[in-house]
């Protein structure tokens, strides 16, 4: 029914009013949350800003300079105790999903993750990637990592909501007079939220599994699990909270008053989706102490609380990669697990020193500092200094995305931007800070030398929207600090040209007017520059260069490439490429890049790069696992497909009871005159006609279309490039199997398999097995049989979702595809099974991904329902 229906010239059907109706839903509650941020940061920046207005830059500084040194070692103390704490959090979600990592491990991959994940914000993304690298480098299975992810992820959640909660009992009256509830519905609903965790512990008592929306299996904890989690987020709040509260003015609000705001500052922080909670966090804290304390005091509190809890460990992660990174040069299995998060921290690092240049452009320097430049520095180096000090700071910003993508162009141009800047912070105005943050990034820069070796250029890279807003936010930020700094300057025309030792607002002007222009020609240039790496079909050149490629490696079905309805795109040497097709946003690879390996990890990146150009998804269909490293350091996650049989030739024989039937499919087929001889690939064309016949038969037979992209397909020009094997039945030809073959490596392969309606039962049998026996005798070492979707996949309760969804369509998906009878096909000939996978980003990525592979392998969406 299907099938005729989609033969026919008929209209589309329009949508149903309930589907419009869903989708409309959909789309709501995908941007309910970004409104809901608005909203709530429009509603505290309101709130604050007469507060801020009575402040000013010079009380703040003097507030940050008169903080007791010992109050800042408590803080210190305090932020060591929580990121300890969080160390608990990993233990416990590892425990959960079933997984034995060593406690170094654990510690290493807590630490950098947090001190990522807390400074740049999206926790679940960015410490979430560190996560993944190292827990499966320590060969922790990636869907056990990424429910540990989550069990993290929800047990944060929980934590802080019961912290909160307890001390929203403990200080309501305090609370409600910045909220517009009473003391009363506060507690009332305190309570109901510790009612709620109570009997979530009760519910893991007594059950294993709930169903999320009557949909989704969701595994529960333990009880004791759930309870160590709350405890765990108890001690961190307490001691992150700790480490502002110590360094906060005395206030009447009490240490449970001010852990009630601390737990909403960080829950409307994370609400926000801005990096770290930025500015939202700080406007709760500053409304619940306005009017108690000095605004500037809070806000000095604030400033150095953000250094001492987010970029302090920030640098601290720097320096413990480091070291790691010495020990991965002598071997140490954990230190080159720690090497490779080494990009994302020194992106972050990067993007936080770039930030913290251009802030120190519109901040000026001390009175001290000043009277000693006086005497000993030129004029015009003080400005240069400040000049390009900010303009290398917008630069930072820019080298921080391709440190992201280990470009070595990008760890040059961050070394000489940072140890520039180095040199420019003394004239600048003694800028000690700054020069050891710098000294300590240029530190981590030489460590982690080899982890940038990608060759591609840096102004070919794409920057994203997210990328481009946190540039454009990043700008005016600092216009914003400017006009708060000198809000008491008048702004006339003479300020432009103002230059003496003291006239910091026209320097600070000046620098920002610079990177402001900067930055708008670089969007400019990002929006306006031609896309590259056009989609075309292979010209005969390119196919040519590819058959060079293909006859001089090792891999039997890169020979697919050569069926010219796959796109190319070569390495920058010319040696190896990429075989890829695209449907609708998905950019395809077939297997892994062909050529020499060294040539890999810079075609990898190169696809994925062009892919996100175009405002595609990069997918590569049907990997090995030997370099499944090389995806995961692209950004991208690995789910198994099935498994790939090839038949070892050197151990192979009819002889033995379990080979029995082999040497029956022979003899039947030889009794019922069938013989089998293999053609070169200059004998095919005659034959050709003949061929294409049974080809037709076979695919009315099977009420089957053409396929392509990841199968053979019928197409005389391919066909006549390789060797094929023929069956015949009294000199008459009833079944062929085109070869692929690679005499380097040993192997050869079964490509396009055909029988005609002639054909004696049992013709496949037979001519598989002679296919096994030719090969053998010609001194090949193993012979492929194809991929068995779907096989090999866990069924086990600790299984990934997609594992037991996977085996569950093995099992009973007969109707859809013969996945369990192509496997028993295969396992009569007592194959090796070697795994195969999907590479592709997170989330539902992969499914529309094996969608879009689906319709190019079968010649569209008609060809996926149609078979």
């Amino acid at each position: 029914m299907i099938r005729v229906l989609m033969t026919q010239n008929i209209a589309p059907k329009p949508p149903e009013p309930e589907a419009e109706t869903e989708r409309g839903w959909r789309w709501l509650l995908h941007i309910l949350p970004w409104l809901f941020a608005l909203l709530v940061g429009g509603m505290l920046f309101a709130a604050v800003r007469g507060l801020l207005g009575e402040v000013s830059y010079a009380q703040v500084a003097a507030a940050i300079a008169a903080t007791p040194r010992t109050d800042v070692a408590l803080a210190l103390l305090a932020t060591a105790a929580s990121y300890l704490a969080l160390m608990g959090y990993d233990y416990t979600g590892l425990r959960y999903a079933g997984a034995r990592v060593p406690r170094a491990v654990v510690g290493m991959a807590s630490f950098c993750a947090y001190a990522l994940g807390n400074t740049i914000g999206l926790g679940v993304l960015t410490g979430g990637a560190v996560r993944y690298r190292i827990y499966t480098a320590a060969g922790v299975e990636a869907g056990a990592v990424a429910r540990a992810i989550g069990f993290i992820t929800a047990g944060f959640g929980i934590g802080i909501t019961v912290v909160g909660a307890v001390a929203l009992i403990w200080a309501a009256p305090i609370v409600s007079t910045v909220m517009p509830l009473a003391a009363i519905p506060i507690r009332v609903l305190a309570l109901l939220v510790l009612v709620l965790a109570v009997a979530f512990i009760a519910m893991c008592v007594r059950r294993r599994e709930v169903q999320l929306f009557g949909r989704w299996p969701l595994r529960l904890p333990s009880a004791g699990l759930a309870s160590q989690q709350i405890l765990i987020s108890a001690i961190d709040i307490l001691f992150a909270g700790l480490a502002l509260w110590v360094l906060l003015p005395e206030a009447p609000i009490g240490f449970g008053g001010f852990l009630a705001f601390y737990a909403i500052g960080i829950a409307l922080g994370v609400i926000s989706h801005v990096p770290g909670g930025l500015g939202v966090f700080e406007a709760v804290i500053l409304l619940a102490y306005g009017g108690r304390v000095p605004v500037e005091a809070v806000a000095g509190a604030l400033v150095l609380y953000r250094v001492i809890y987010f970029v302090v460990p920030l640098l601290l992660a720097m320096l413990v990669l480091g070291l790691h990174e010495l020990r991965a040069a002598l071997g140490g299995s954990l230190a080159r697990a720690a090497t490779r998060t080494s990009p994302l921290l020194l992106a972050a690092m990067t993007l936080i020193v770039g930030l913290m240049l251009l802030i120190s452009g519109v901040i000026p320097a001390s009175d001290q500092a000043i009277a000693l430049l006086s005497m000993a520095v030129p004029l015009p180096l003080v400005e240069s200094a400040h000049f390009l000090g900010s303009v290398i700071g917008l630069a930072l910003l820019f080298a921080a995305r391709g440190l992201l993508r280990r470009l070595d162009a990008a760890w040059w141009m961050t070394l000489l931007l940072a140890g520039f800047s180095f040199l420019l912070a003394i004239p600048k105005g003694l800028a000690l800070t700054e020069m050891l943050v710098l000294g300590v990034l240029i530190v981590a820069l030489i460590a982690t030398r080899k982890e940038f070796s990608r060759s591609a250029s840096l102004f070919a890279q794409a920057f994203t929207g997210g990328w481009l807003v946190t540039l454009a936010l990043s700008v005016a930020a600092m216009a914003w600090l400017l006009f708060f700094v000198y809000r008491d300057v008048p702004y006339t025309d003479d300020l432009w040209w103002q230059f003496a030792f003291d006239a910091h607002a026209p320097r600070s002007l000046r620098a920002t007017l610079a990177v402001s222009l900067l930055a708008l020609v670089l969007v400019l240039w990002q929006w306006l520059r031609p896309a590259s790496g056009k989609v075309h079909p292979p010209t005969p050149e390119e196919l040519a260069r590819a058959a060079a490629i293909v006859h001089a490696q090792s891999r039997a079905d890169a020979g697919l490439a050569l069926m010219a309805d796959k796109h190319f795109l070569f390495s920058a040497s010319g040696r190896a490429f990429i075989m890829y097709g695209k449907n609708g946003r998905t950019w395809v690879s077939l297997y892994d890049p062909v050529g020499p390996l060294e040539e890999w990890p810079e075609l990898i990146w190169d696809f994925v790069e062009l892919a996100a150009e175009h405002g595609g998804r990069a997918a590569f269909y049907q990997v090995q696992p030997e370099q499944l490293s090389l995806y995961l350091d692209a950004g991208l996650q690995a789910l198994k497909l099935g498994e790939y049989a090839s038949v070892p030739l050197h151990s192979f024989s009819l002889k033995g009871s379990q080979r029995a039937p082999m040497r029956q499919a022979i003899s039947k087929g030889e009794r019922e005159g069938m013989s089998f001889e293999v053609i070169g690939a200059a004998a095919v064309a005659p034959l050709l006609p003949q061929l294409q016949a049974i080809s037709e038969q076979w695919l009315a037979q099977h009420r089957a279309q053409e396929k392509s992209f990841s199968l053979g397909a019928f197409n005389a020009d391919y066909l006549c490039r390789f060797p094929m094997a023929l069956v015949r039945c009294q000199q008459r030809i009833v079944a062929f199997a085109s070869l692929l073959d690679a005499p380097n490596g040993g192997e050869a392969a079964v490509d396009l398999m055909r029988y005609g309606r002639d054909a004696p039962r049992g013709a496949m049998d037979y001519l598989v097995v002679q296919l096994i026996l030719h090969h053998q005798a010609l001194g090949y070492t193993r012979f492929g049989l194809g991929m068995a979707p779907l096989s090999g996949l866990k069924q086990h309760p600790l299984s990934s979702r997609w594992h037991r969804f996977g085996n569950l369509l093995f099992r009973h998906g007969e109707q859809f595809y013969n996945f369990r009878g192509l496997r028993a096909f295969k396992e009569k000939f007592e194959p090796s099974w070697e795994p195969r996978y999907l590479c592709t980003p997170g989330g539902v990525q992969p499914f529309i991904a094996l969608a879009d592979i689906a319709a190019l392998s079968s010649g569209g969406l008609r060809g996926v329902i149609g078979r």
